[in-house]
């Protein structure tokens, strides 16, 4: 694995060409949505959302689409985009019944001058589902989004947990002879947290090749929101329940006391003095 700090990783060039290898391998796995995101990121994401038939929704970092389809399912209205073209290129193969709901996008978050794709569309919500670790620069987002939201509109993000599931982070497991009882314990040792980096990791066992990750501890990973004018009005970590096995002991199924996701909810400050 290699790794550098996250302000001098891997240009936007680089990042890409990992995904478009990737894109055709991922979604041929996720299809519709693997375990993790049917058991913890959608529910995270819906629950946060709360979404009203009928209103416009931003897909950031859509991927093969599910979650797209998923909104639009729910009676939204649906822009996405990604800025892998093959993975653009899935989400509308894998759209049929709901094409008319959902319009597709290659962007990339990561440039300004991008964002002018979307034009003067003010969207009732924007949602941003396992991609913020995946941006080598969120601080674009966080500046362009409010400009292409409702003031009464709410960011939805869920991540990797920055504090328990990075690439910093070794899983472990003990087994103990307790007055003749064999006992296993699963847990998590983190030997890093506060100086973010970047570093190649696989996010699918038989990937074709490593992706790039960029750890933020909490307080870089909200600032940027923040500093735009932003409110956290939710938060929630989500772990996978105790009856919930793995056939891989690393299987995060096997570490219900530890939350491998974080999802959060931000609004508009004025927003937030509106409701006051």
């Amino acid at each position: 694995m290699s790794e550098k700090s996250i302000h001098q990783g891997p240009a936007g060039d680089s990042v890409r060409a990992a995904w478009e290898t990737n894109a055709p391998f991922w979604d041929a796995y996720f299809k519709e949505g693997n375990d993790f995101h049917r058991t913890l990121v959608g529910p995270a994401a819906e629950a946060l959302l709360e979404i009203v038939p009928g209103e416009r929704v931003l897909d950031i970092a859509c991927g093969n689409g599910a979650f797209s389809r998923r909104l639009a399912s729910l009676g939204a209205r649906v822009t996405a985009f990604d800025f892998s073209a093959t993975f653009i290129e899935r989400a509308v193969e894998r759209t049929t019944e709901l094409l008319e709901r959902i319009t597709y996008h290659v962007l990339d978050a990561t440039d300004p001058a991008q964002w002018a794709v979307l034009g003067d569309v003010r969207f009732d919500a924007a949602v941003c589902n396992m991609a913020l670790m995946d941006m080598s620069d969120i601080e674009v987002l966080a500046r362009e989004l409010p400009q292409h939201l409702t003031p009464s509109a709410r960011f939805v993000f869920t991540t990797m947990h920055p504090c328990f599931n990075h690439v910093g982070c070794r899983m472990s497991i003990e087994e103990e002879d307790r007055d003749g009882d064999l006992i296993t314990t699963y847990g998590v040792r983190v030997t890093r947290y506060m100086t973010p980096f970047s570093a190649r990791g696989i996010g699918i066992r038989g990937q074709p090749v490593p992706q790039v990750y960029f750890h933020r501890p909490l307080h870089v990973l909200l600032r940027p929101f923040l500093d735009a004018g932003f409110v956290l009005n939710g938060l929630d970590e989500h772990a996978f329940g105790g009856s919930v096995g793995g056939q891989v002991p690393t299987s995060w199924g096997n570490f219900p006391e530890i939350p491998p996701l974080l999802a959060a909810r931000l609004i508009p400050a004025a927003n937030r003095r509106s409701d006051a």
